[in-house]
């Protein structure tokens, strides 16, 4: 499959554009064109480690779910970790994929499978994303009334003659008794400035002119972390064992909630895969999800009476490369090998 090709699918699989604004995803490293992709590499880290298991399974693409190009490089040399990742890339014609907070927000992503870890539940988006563009052309939306006068046809022309005006209309409308022409249209933030001007300079700017921005839609079961509704309230030590089955982990962090024990019900738990204070604050739920927060976060939900489970960072998403796997043999038409690397791992354990 060509690299361009393959690139666009997975792009169609989650769009780059529901990743935060700090994120930095989508192809990081491209091989010179043409590249055929026979082989796609998945992994959550993208260690020295895990590029030479990468090599030396013949990977023609890398998705790394944590962008190892984070911060801008400045060179690529043989000094750090990140750049010697960057030369291994390319000296073996390996390209580097990254969606990171694209698969936090997509309704089949990370969070969507770490929810799995709770048993039977409901949930919806902490966060949810918006559609990246408004529902019509142009931002705002602008309406007023006018005598049915050649002065109007006048402000008509000039108003058509804006660029970025869209959706221009007249209607009959009977204000207070007298007949006029309702105008509506769409426009961007930069002609609604010309478009009040114009207004302003023909009198027609009054108390009947409405100026309404348009808002962008929000996208179903989509956007940052979850809220998850239980079928049945369970006892938190029995969510305990179920999340450390699901993630396959011998131990978890624990912080009891003021008041709770192991014996307290959890009906509701709000969860974000890898680093979730952000979008878990101020939460209402019995139970909060994530691979780490901070000290004082952590003081903050158990003085509210939540308690907190932490599983470090990447164990609350690595489990989901698997699952990734398969639907994207499904989405790609099994025209490609897909494999998980084995040597990606957490690098904390315990001593």
């Amino acid at each position: 499959m060509n690299l361009r090709e393959l690139v666009s699918a997975l792009n169609d699989f989650a769009s780059p554009s529901l990743a935060e604004s700090w994120d930095n995803v989508g192809l990081l490293v491209e091989p010179s064109p043409p590249h055929t992709v026979n082989t796609l590499f998945l992994n959550n880290d993208l260690t020295e480690e895990v590029m030479e298991e990468a090599v030396h399974k013949a990977a023609d693409l890398i998705l790394s779910y944590h962008p190892p190009v984070f911060t801008t490089l400045k060179r690529v040399t043989w000094k750090t970790w990140k750049e010697r990742l960057v030369v291994r890339a390319l000296e073996h014609r390996i390209g580097i994929y990254s969606p990171h907070t694209a698969y936090d927000a997509i309704p089949h992503g990370v969070n969507n499978w770490l929810t799995k870890g709770l048993g039977a539940c409901t949930s919806v988006p902490l966060h949810p994303s918006t559609a990246p563009s408004h529902p019509g052309e142009g931002t705002h939306q602008v309406e007023f009334c006018a005598d049915n006068t050649d002065h109007l046809d006048t402000v008509l022309s000039k108003i058509k003659d804006i660029p970025e005006i869209s959706c221009l209309t007249t209607l009959p409308a009977r204000v207070e008794g007298e007949e006029q022409t309702r105008v509506s249209l769409n426009c961007s933030q930069t002609a609604l400035v010309e478009v009040v001007a114009l207004l302003s300079e023909n009198s027609l700017l009054n108390h009947k002119t409405e100026i309404v921005l348009l808002q962008k839609p929000p996208l179903p079961h989509t956007g940052m972390g979850r809220l998850c509704t239980l079928s049945e309230p369970v006892s938190l030590s029995d969510i305990i064992k179920r999340i450390k089955s699901h993630l396959k982990l011998p131990h978890i962090r624990l912080a009891v909630g003021m008041g709770k024990t192991l014996e307290s019900p959890v009906k509701k738990a709000a969860l974000c895969a890898g680093s979730g204070s952000s979008i878990l604050k101020g939460a209402e739920a019995d139970l909060y999800l994530t691979g780490e927060m901070s000290h004082h976060d952590i003081l903050d939900a158990v003085a509210n009476g939540i308690s907190v489970i932490l599983c470090e960072h990447s164990n609350t998403e690595r489990g989901f490369l698997p699952e990734l796997r398969d639907m994207l043999a499904i989405h790609l038409q099994n025209k490609i090998n897909i494999i998980v690397s084995e040597k990606d791992r957490d690098p904390l354990q315990v001593a």
